[in-house]
């Protein structure tokens, strides 16, 4: 089977990705020792699902087009695919790292935590926008670059005040 996908397939990882992240930020919540920094993992929880709403209506506005099969896949192993994809790119929503968290961190070290996560992400993307047909959707792909490279600035600005 070749390896092509459709817009509305890449903004169904989106969500799931952003589902796992979220999931991530509130279950390191769930282990911080101080209040300041529970707060400031709800809010980067609080984040994911603001991003993960955003898709959800990306993926809506998408035209037909954009949602049609790219290959004829009667046993459904693109969306088997895609799922796994989402949820072992990376690190965001991945549960090595949250496994790795005392509780005791920083929130310096959380958010170059979050950062890296997030270039994961984008790095992911830009892998995969690859494998989307310009007719299929190729530029809505870039959307979720835009959408996750704002996430990487507002977590770089946090990161800043903290200086």
């Amino acid at each position: 089977m070749s390896i092509v996908f459709n817009a509305d397939e890449i903004f169904e990882i989106a969500e799931q990705i952003e589902r796992n992240g979220a999931k991530f930020y509130r279950e390191a919540a769930g282990k911080a020792v101080d209040s300041s920094t529970r707060e400031m993992l709800q809010e980067l929880a609080d984040m994911e699902d603001g991003h993960e709403k955003i898709f959800i209506q990306m993926r809506k506005d998408l035209p037909p087009k954009e949602k049609e099969p790219t290959v004829y896949d009667p046993d459904n192993e693109a969306a088997q695919y895609l799922r796994t994809m989402a949820d072992f790119h990376g690190t965001e929503g991945k549960a090595g790292p949250l496994e790795k968290l005392t509780g005791k961190e920083t929130m310096s070290e959380l958010l170059k935590i979050a950062l890296q996560a997030e270039k994961d992400s984008i790095a992911f993307y830009v892998g995969i926008k690859g494998l989307v047909p310009s007719r299929s959707g190729k530029d809505k792909v870039e959307k979720i670059i835009v959408e996750e490279m704002s996430h990487v600035s507002t977590l770089g600005a946090k990161l800043q005040a903290l200086k």
